[in-house]
């Protein structure tokens, strides 16, 4: 079952006068108003239409990615976004904005861009392309793009790549934050299996931290042991119980890890991994949930060579129907080819069982060994600490790759 993430356009933003820590005025004003101000302050209103809607589209994406991460409020500011261009962009408060900018805002201030198939909006950086370059739009540059007769997302796609796309109208409403209450032992809905996702991929890069597994709606047990172990990592209180500064914890360390503030972002998927049923799956059949089918048969594949491997790239084709039909006659279940609840619970507890396996083999996965002092992780933890020494570390490993403890694949 999916868990969806939508992100939205809040009604306003609050702006930071100055640099993140200075002692500077917050002003709050409409989402609208401060883009028209941003635009107002960054690019001229003689432009080309194109470029003043590619840059106005800019714009507007960066202060969302700056919204939907909270990257200052995971900090512990009291604001959204900051009027200095050495961290954001330019603001001016109170300044006069030019009316062919203010009318393009009005049309399109609740589109943005991101990349094809992630959720966040692009960290759309951009500078003027004279004085200063970047990895980014150049201002200057989407002029001339523009004067070429480039459209406002080729502009786009020109700087910031082909896999780019335009959301429009999104959802409008009162800025909230993400955090949801308090979470425990007992908890239940869409908030927990967030958290849980967000302790998964920390954990990747502090394995001390036991994953989560499977990705649930349920606060239970193994959920509050991988809280505690977390609140301790972090210098917490470890009650196991997620409360507000547990929880901006876990943001503040997710949006950095999975780089989501950033142009060149990682990415965060529209769905979080759920186990649970989701209906009648068969040939034809695309999505997520095709794609967890595919990757439970092929990790079960791994341990029992009758059995078929396959991508899982979310299309149920003629592989996977064989791929089905064979596990199914495997364990005795009619071989139709087609997945429902009997065959896709045989398959999980299955698939449960090989994982709960590889966390208890002493031997290939070994628990509490004391490690040499250079491979321990973030915070002196020794890997040896982990419930599972051999996480999958979050990418395939090839020739030439490393790592920030300076470790190469040779």
């Amino acid at each position: 079952m999916a868990i969806q993430v939508t992100p939205y356009v809040p009604r306003t933003i609050t702006v930071h006068l100055g640099l993140p820590e200075a002692a500077a005025e917050n002003v709050t004003v409409s989402f609208p108003d401060y883009v028209k101000n941003v635009a107002s302050s960054e690019i001229y209103p003689t432009w080309e239409p194109a470029a003043i809607q590619a840059n106005i589209l800019a714009i507007i994406s960066f202060a969302l990615n700056r919204v939907y991460t909270e990257f200052y409020p995971s900090r512990g500011y009291n604001f959204q976004i900051t009027s200095t261009t050495a961290y954001d962009q330019k603001f001016i408060r109170d300044r006069n904005i030019f009316e062919n900018i203010s009318q393009v805002v009005d049309e399109i201030f609740n589109d943005y861009i991101r990349r094809e198939g992630f959720v966040e909006p692009l960290a759309a950086k951009f500078c003027n392309g004279t004085t200063s370059t970047c990895a980014g739009l150049s201002q200057w540059g989407s002029q001339e793009l523009a004067q070429q007769g480039y459209g406002a997302m080729e502009i786009l796609r020109y700087y910031y790549g082909d896999n780019i796309e335009l959301v429009r109208d999104a959802p409008v409403q009162d800025l909230g934050r993400s955090y949801p209450g308090v979470l425990r032992l007992g908890s239940t809905g869409e908030s927990v299996a967030v958290m849980k996702t967000m302790l998964n991929r920390i954990s990747q890069s502090y394995p001390a931290i036991p994953k989560v597994f499977p990705v649930t709606r349920t606060f239970d047990e193994k959920t509050q042991e991988a809280v505690r172990t977390f609140q301790a990592t972090f210098n917490l209180t470890p009650d196991g119980v997620v409360g507000k500064a547990t929880w901006y914890k876990m943001v503040y360390l997710y949006v950095g890890l999975t780089r989501l503030s950033e142009l060149i972002s990682m990415g965060q998927r529209f769905e979080g991994v759920s186990f649970q049923y989701p209906g009648l799956l068969r040939q034809g059949d695309r999505g997520s949930d095709v794609a967890v089918l595919q990757y439970m048969l092929s990790l079960t594949a791994e341990f029992d060579p009758t059995l078929t491997t396959l991508t899982a790239d979310g299309v149920f084709g003629p592989r996977t129907t064989q791929a089905v039909r064979t596990y199914q006659s495997r364990k005795g279940l009619q071989s139709d080819g087609i997945v429902g609840e009997q065959t896709w619970y045989t398959l999980y507890r299955d698939f449960a069982g090989i994982e709960r396996d590889l966390r208890s083999d002493g031997i290939n996965f070994p628990q509490g060994e004391a490690v040499p002092a250079m491979a321990q992780g973030e915070g002196n933890q020794p890997y040896g600490t982990t419930s599972r020494l051999g996480q999958f570390p979050g990418q395939d490993l090839e020739l030439g790759h490393s790592d920030e403890k300076g470790g190469v694949l040779v």
